[in-house]
């Protein structure tokens, strides 16, 4: 019997997942035994049971059980999701599913789904929502939320106008802290990641914070004004998310008030939201690399599949050929020294790996501002190429005439694997800096790229050494 008993709200996703097929696949084998459709008649005891398990889940943890399922039975707990949950989980899963479920609601079901929402959720929702269902949303809401929708819809993405939260608290700072502390008691509840209540003047221009922790211990006769700190950290809706992250990591935000070009306040971002941003941008980085978009997960169609992987295939076929008729450049060589042939692959793989090594550094450096020179870049990439691949040229000059017997063999591997690796820093720092320069995402599709390049550069560097120095 497995025990469906209430749990923390913070369980182990992975066990609650495990619990859930069970009894799926519980509810599919009496559907079987009765002679009936797996699937489409689970009996409503098993339902009743899944549907208490979900309702003591966290949305977060609803949304990786979401993620882990296939489509069909990814269908059938989602319908067991209460509606009123339906939106902050849409919120939580990834591109991929949330496409699937909102597939799978009518435009009532999104509608409602989006009303428990605030509205700088429903604007990150918005993309993935048909027209009718969002021309429906601005109906629904009031002429000030209409107004913050469209604002937050308005900034583009990866700024810090996309992040922003409209749910805050400010004061005047003419007001006593009892003032404030009645007010806030007023209130049903703090915004989330409320660490300081910001402070305005008359025209709603940001002046300084009063921080939550100094509101509870200082005297309740004191104003604002004294009590508050002048040195508030500020964002502009324009500025870039990623700048606004360093900042969080730097100076350990929990907030940050969002003023416009006249210093008033709009918003704020909170740290939470900072770190989904940063999770999702990892995530699309490492996609990225191998030329992938968010749009596919596992349990994705053949189809869906193959159109998120088919260009850079494409291109990996055409910088494979490029490199088979390299090496047909130098068949006659092959012929007249056949160990040629083993240790070809060795150059390139050793300087696909040593560009890929430099490409990820860069992405890297690019993501937390530190670039400066690029000539430095290149000059120490160069360095640590060039003693790398003194050392493991060398390593594999030694081995290479170890086996064949042959020291010019050995010193041509040295020196193919020094200049393969020079290749691969050169094209490891000039990738990512092109693509930014494009205004591309810097780690796009650049781990297929440098292998491109130093499969056919690795080729022609040893097969030409070999074809001057050896044949």
């Amino acid at each position: 019997m497995i025990d469906t008993s209430h749990k923390s709200e913070r369980e182990d996703p992975q066990a609650v997942l495990r619990e859930l097929r069970d009894l799926l696949r519980l509810g599919e084998d009496a559907q079987e035994n009765a002679g009936l459709a797996p699937v489409a008649g689970i009996p409503e005891s098993h339902y009743a049971q899944l549907r208490s398990r979900l309702d003591a889940l966290h949305s977060a943890d609803v949304a990786s059980v979401l993620e882990a399922l296939p489509l069909d039975e990814r269908l059938i707990i989602w319908d067991l999701v209460k509606a009123e949950r339906d939106g902050e989980i849409l919120l939580e899963v990834s591109d991929a599913v949330r496409e699937t479920l909102i597939e799978s609601m009518d435009s009532e079901e999104l509608v409602a789904a989006t009303e428990q929402l605030d509205t700088d959720e429903i604007a990150d929702l918005a993309p993935d929502l048909p027209e009718d269902v969002l021309e429906d949303v601005f109906q629904s809401l009031s002429a000030e939320e209409r107004e913050q929708l469209r604002a937050a819809m308005s900034y583009a993405e990866d700024t810090v106008g996309a992040l922003m939260d409209f749910d805050m608290v400010s004061v005047r700072g003419d007001v006593t802290l009892e003032v404030v502390t009645r007010y806030l008691r007023r209130l049903d509840e703090l915004p989330d990641h409320t660490d300081q209540v910001f402070v305005v003047d008359r025209k709603r221009r940001l002046i300084g914070a009063l921080p939550i922790n100094k509101l509870i211990v200082t005297d309740l006769d004191v104003t604002v004004s004294a009590a508050m700190s002048t040195e508030v950290m500020k964002l502009h809706p324009d500025d870039e998310a990623q700048d606004a992250a360093q900042k969080f990591e730097r100076y350990d935000l929990v907030s940050a008030a969002v003023v416009d070009r006249v210093g008033r306040l709009i918003g704020r971002v909170t740290v939470n939201v900072v770190v989904d941003y940063i999770r999702e941008k990892t995530e699309a980085e490492q996609l990225a690399q191998a030329g992938l978009r968010e749009e596919e997960d596992i349990f994705s169609s053949v189809w869906d599949s193959v159109k998120n992987r088919w260009a850079w295939l494409a291109i990996n076929l055409i910088t494979a050929i490029i490199a088979s008729r390299v090496i047909g450049l130098f068949e006659g060589s092959i012929e007249k020294l056949v160990a040629l042939a083993a240790l070809m692959p060795i150059v390139a793989g050793i300087g696909g790996n040593s560009g890929n090594q430099t490409i990820t550094m860069i992405v890297r450096s690019i993501a937390l501002g530190q670039m400066q020179s690029a000539r430095k870049l290149f000059t120490k990439e160069i360095g640590v190429a060039l003693l790398n691949g003194l050392i493991w040229g060398g390593i594999l000059g030694i081995v290479a005439f170890w086996i064949y017997g042959n020291l010019s063999l050995g010193l041509v591997m040295t020196a193919a694997m020094m200049l393969n690796m020079v290749l691969a820093a050169v094209m490891g720092v000039f990738i990512p800096l092109a693509l930014e320069k494009l205004g591309r995402d810097p780690a796009l599709g650049s781990s297929v790229m440098i292998t491109a390049v130093t499969d056919s550069g690795g080729f022609f560097i040893f097969l030409g050494l070999a074809t001057l120095f050896l044949v």
